[in-house]
């Protein structure tokens, strides 16, 4: 795993691939890396003029490549299930699945269409619903994996049930955290119940570090002190968006990744460099939360994967 790079990409031709959040920063590197490789990629994102311009860029770089972007808002449920009918009816078997698209840090707290807490619902539970839907096609492929998208702030999470949707009481910084921690536990659970019941997947998390990406800029914005602390110190500290996608390349590609792994950048505090086995902290392998958050998020959502797998 040593330095490992886009070179390591093995051949992804016949492999169909659909990356969420995929008209810029980590999810546009992730698409182009993986259709650079020969994969047929659908880049998703609910800003359809970026994505097509996502498309340009990437022919521009790959003539050959076998992209198409589709519609797919991760922060509504109703998006969500109209994508996944819509990929279905076109596709046989999904390969790979990355989800990745997410919001940061929101200054002021907003919901979704459904009334979830906009980065709970955008970051956690459009994936968890998206996968569900999806796990039909997923099934039929020989090897299919999911990359779930955390980050260095699953360190500080906590799941607050009694106020999962910040209701009562909203910081952004604590429910960015509690997604992130949502979508680790999400991962590790979904390959503890794939092998319990044979669904066959190979679900494995990534986070990128400090990657520069639009991230901040339209969530937390730039009028910050954590902003301008970051500026002075991203030389040292941060790495492209490019980079910042290895971790998530490597858990898509790699076949050194683990099914249930965590990896991220291997510098000091999992910064920057290249992909490694990152740090998973307690609370994300409570499994008395863990179970609790996945029948919390099939009520919320009204999708089941036991229900799912079982009409497939």
């Amino acid at each position: 795993m040593t330095d490992w790079t886009t070179a390591d990409i093995p051949s992804l031709s016949g492999k169909t691939v659909v990356v969420t959040g995929a008209t810029g920063g980590l999810g546009y590197e992730t698409a182009l890396a993986l259709a650079g490789a020969g994969a047929i990629v659908i880049l998703t994102g609910r800003n359809d003029a970026k994505g097509l311009r996502a498309i340009e860029g990437i022919c521009g770089r790959f003539p050959n490549a076998l992209i198409a972007y589709e519609h797919l808002d991760v922060a509504s449920l109703s998006s969500v299930a109209d994508f996944a009918k819509r990929f279905s009816a076109s596709n046989d078997q999904l390969d790979l699945l990355v989800n990745n698209a997410g919001v940061m840090a929101l200054p002021k707290r907003q919901e979704t269409e459904d009334g979830f807490e906009m980065q709970l619902g955008t970051n956690y539970l459009g994936h968890y619903a998206l996968t569900a839907h999806l796990l039909p096609r997923l099934r039929r492929a020989k090897a299919p994996r999911i990359v779930n998208l955390s980050s260095l702030a699953h360190r500080s999470g906590a799941i607050n049930f009694d106020d999962l949707q910040s209701q009562r009481s909203y910081r952004p910084w604590r429910a960015y955290c509690q997604s992130k921690l949502a979508m680790l536990m999400f991962s590790l659970e979904l390959q503890r119940r794939s092998d319990a019941a044979g669904w066959g997947l190979q679900s494995v998390a990534a986070h990128p570090g400090y990657a520069r990406t639009d991230l901040i800029p339209n969530g937390p914005g730039t009028n910050t002190l954590q902003w301008r602390v970051g500026r002075l110190l991203q030389p040292l500290i941060s790495q492209s968006a490019a980079e910042g996608a290895l971790p998530t390349l490597f858990a898509a590609t790699s076949e050194d990744a683990e099914p249930g792994g965590y990896y991220g950048p291997n510098w000091y505090y999992e910064l920057k460099g290249p992909p490694v086995a990152a740090r998973i902290m307690p609370q994300a392998k409570d499994l008395a939360s863990v179970a609790m958050l996945w029948d919390v998020s099939t009520t919320l959502t009204g999708v089941s994967f036991d229900e799912i797998a079982a009409a497939a």
